[in-house]
């Protein structure tokens, strides 16, 4: 499979019209104040210009995206700036759902070889109570009760919930979330980035 039919994930493109008559001078020169920041470098060459950040500061605008290169085209309409931007950030955000599902199915997978011994601990333990004595029922508390809580033994000691130690819930509740997480910021860093950028090159115009 090509990667540019992946690379999407962490790659982010698009135009931006330019003022009519603006040059690539003029237009990397009001970009500056975006691209001039610490551990930012740059490198022109006629109508692009290429950056590279490493340990961008945190209030780089900019900061989420570790390469980038900036064209000045000539399009239908006239001049237009191209952006190709890199992120590797969105790229580990969206392995991680695939990370936990990982461990999802790795959970799963230790539950089922595990269930035998549980089983037969789970019925020697049953047999063991058939064979004692059998005491009164203690009532539940009302506040448990209406909580949802599960009734407790006839000793009046909670259930056993070792049952959940092979839950993969946590997992997928974990995956979710970073899904979450990338869905919201692949979108919002796409218009963000366009954002920032027209502001620059349209202001003062």
């Amino acid at each position: 499979m090509p990667l540019r039919l992946l690379d999407w994930i962490w790659h982010i493109r698009g135009t931006v019209d330019l003022p009519a008559g603006q040059t690539s001078d003029e237009t990397f020169a009001r970009l500056q104040p975006l691209l001039r920041q610490p551990g930012t470098s740059q490198q022109r060459g006629g109508d692009d210009l290429r950056f590279h950040k490493k340990d961008p500061a945190s209030q780089d605008a900019m900061a989420v995206f570790e390469n980038g290169l900036l064209q000045v085209e000539q399009g239908p309409a006239g001049p237009v700036l191209r952006y190709h931007l890199i992120s590797r950030a969105l790229l580990l955000c969206f392995l991680a759902p695939l990370l936990f599902l990982g461990f999802a199915q790795l959970t799963i997978a230790v539950g089922e070889w595990q269930k035998p011994a549980a089983e037969a601990a789970a019925k020697a333990k049953a047999d063991k109570k058939k064979d004692a004595k059998k005491d009164q029922v203690m009532p539940m508390n009302p506040i448990d009760k209406a909580l949802g809580a599960p009734a407790p033994d006839k000793d009046g000691k909670k259930p056993d919930r070792k049952g959940d130690k092979y839950s993969p819930t946590s997992a997928y509740v974990f995956a979710s979330l970073f899904a979450l997480l990338y869905a919201i910021g692949r979108i919002l860093e796409a218009r963000l980035v366009k954002m920032r950028l027209r502001k620059r090159l349209w202001d003062e115009v």
